[in-house]
């Protein structure tokens, strides 16, 4: 059974920073892509980042140069380092694999973890 764990979460003032992690297990994990977006209350979720199974990486335009996504295929986790928060980068964020159509799409992505809450201040 596939599962994704995400941890890293927190409070955080405006200019601040978290790293937040997802492990997966029962998957393959190296040869999987992996992304991550984020949910606002009463909007849709949205693409953040991410990263293909060579590390190769993508990012939504409102966070580029501020987040950063990663993986670490021997501890099967992908990072989302993130740097100059600001308010509206509040939400709760989620770690998901792909499915087999290459997408920044939510539909496309097949495993989901349960969401850790990012919480900016300003």
């Amino acid at each position: 059974q596939v599962q994704l764990v995400e941890s890293g979460g927190g409070l955080v003032q405006a200019g601040g920073s978290l790293r937040l992690s997802c492990v997966i297990s029962g998957s393959a994990f190296s040869s999987n892509v992996m992304a991550w977006f984020r949910q606002a209350p009463g909007t849709q979720r949205e693409f953040i980042a991410r990263i293909s199974t060579a590390g190769s990486t993508s990012y939504a335009e409102s966070v580029k140069g501020r987040l950063t996504i990663s993986r670490d295929n021997a501890k099967n986790t992908v990072y989302l380092q993130m740097n100059s928060l600001k308010p509206e980068d509040t939400a709760v964020y989620y770690c998901a694999r792909q499915g087999s159509r290459r997408s920044i799409l939510p539909r496309d992505y097949n495993y989901w973890g349960q969401g850790t809450q990012v919480t900016v201040s300003s």
